[in-house]
């Protein structure tokens, strides 16, 4: 036995230096000493195997697997003997035995998707490799082996996409004037969703997440009877914005402060960085009395909408001044119970909006009210600054009862987190 665990441990070390011939020789000893040892088998037949000598390697390969029949490893190897051979029938069983015995085996995947390409049957390909993606580790983490192949697959997988895409939109059409500019939206997000352009964005809360309230990226600005107004406003908040600007520049604070020590995940390249900075009003349901007193008009107005009040969480008003060339990375707030509302005022071209599935671009004095629990970015792509008011509001799919349940249980928790 002792010896049996030298030799494993020559040929293996010598393997793993790339001294072929030595471990080849080492192998040998182990099969001399036991001639069923199923790693010995494997690499004898893989020796074969890159010598070209196909019916030895099988022969050693098959032997292997009787030594360790649930294997993937062995079984990929036959099947790659039997490629080599020009058997599909036989490389098909050997690959679909591989992953009887690991359904997650990203070689097995990738190997009967390879055969099923070039059988000719590309569809069923894409949606084996569909599944090698969803098992594979992060793009950044692809083993190097399966690389290409990764590669390769996540391309055509994007191909076939696009094209099911195409083909919806064409069958769909006709249909979507029938539909709501809601509806049609919605349609358009499920056959993104359908043919793999999309992902389902779900409502997800930092804080208090509202149980069986549909995440609803954009709402309709015809079911809020204080847009008009708001929007009547543009030009003079757009005023007392630009006298923030001009005359308390540096009381735009960076958006994004973590302290020290906080893993600041997405946030780093924006973290206390005046890329995007804030002119607060209000910050979590505090007043910032000084900015408040200097911008009346804008005070005035938001009175009009009604803010929401959340105890330690809204209201929230402020303005916000995105700079050329930045982008805020995905991200979700802090609950649906709240809606955020955009009054846009200094927009340059070369700005984007995303909220979930759906992309907008701001137009200066046109509101854009969306569910910020539902992930969004935002970009300035532009060579100019880009200034929107933001304030949030009640979520109007809640009762006046359940609003008050969302003050008590915020109340609540944070009576409790300081007891």
């Amino acid at each position: 036995m002792n010896d049996i665990r030298h030799w494993v441990a020559t040929a293996t070390r010598a393997a793993n230096e790339g001294r072929w011939q030595e471990a080849e020789q080492a192998w040998r000893r182990v099969l001399a000493l036991d001639p069923k040892h199923p790693q010995a088998l494997y690499s004898a037949g893989v020796h074969a195997f890159q010598r070209g000598r196909m019916d030895e390697a099988l022969q050693a390969l098959r032997a292997a697997r009787a030594a360790a029949p649930g294997d993937p490893v062995i079984l990929l190897s036959i099947a790659a003997v039997h490629r080599e051979l020009g058997n599909s029938d036989a490389e098909s069983r050997a690959i679909e035995a591989s992953l009887a015995a690991d359904p997650y085996f990203l070689p097995g995947l990738l190997a009967k998707a390879a055969l099923l390409e070039r059988l000719g049957q590309a569809k069923a390909a894409v949606g084996v490799y569909r599944n090698a993606l969803k098992v594979a580790p992060p793009e950044s983490r692809w083993p190097p082996a399966q690389r290409d192949q990764l590669v390769h697959g996540q391309a055509l997988v994007q191909r076939f996409g696009m094209e099911l895409s195409a083909y919806l939109a064409d069958r769909t059409d006709r249909r979507m004037t029938a539909l709501s500019p809601f509806e049609a939206e919605r349609w358009r997000e499920a056959g993104a969703i359908v043919s793999g352009q999309s992902q389902a964005y779900p409502s997800i809360c930092n804080q208090l997440y509202v149980p069986r309230l549909p995440a609803i990226p954009f709402f309709d600005r015809a079911q809020f009877d204080w847009v008009e107004a708001v929007e009547a406003s543009t030009e003079a908040i757009t005023e007392e914005l630009r006298t923030a600007l001009s005359a308390e520049g540096e009381e735009f604070r960076p958006y994004v402060a973590y302290a020290p020590g906080t893993p600041v995940n997405q946030w780093q390249e924006l973290n206390h960085s005046n890329r995007w900075s804030g002119y607060t009003l209000w910050n979590n349901g505090d007043p910032v009395k000084e900015h408040l007193e200097r911008c009346p008009r804008t005070v005035q107005t938001l009175q009009q909408v009604g803010q929401v009040d959340i105890d330690g969480m809204c209201p929230n008003a402020m303005f916000s001044a995105l700079a050329p060339h930045t982008h805020i990375p995905p991200h979700t707030g802090d609950t649906n119970a709240r809606l955020v509302v955009h009054l846009p005022l200094i927009v340059p071209d070369n700005c984007l909006y995303r909220v979930g599935f759906e992309q907008r671009r701001w137009k200066v004095g046109e509101v854009l009210i969306f569910d910020d629990s539902i992930e969004h970015e935002a970009r300035n792509d532009s060579d100019e600054l880009r200034v929107v008011l933001i304030f949030d509001i009640w979520n109007p799919l809640l009762s006046e009862g359940e609003r008050e349940m969302v003050r008590e249980i915020t109340l609540a928790r944070r009576e409790f987190d300081f007891r």
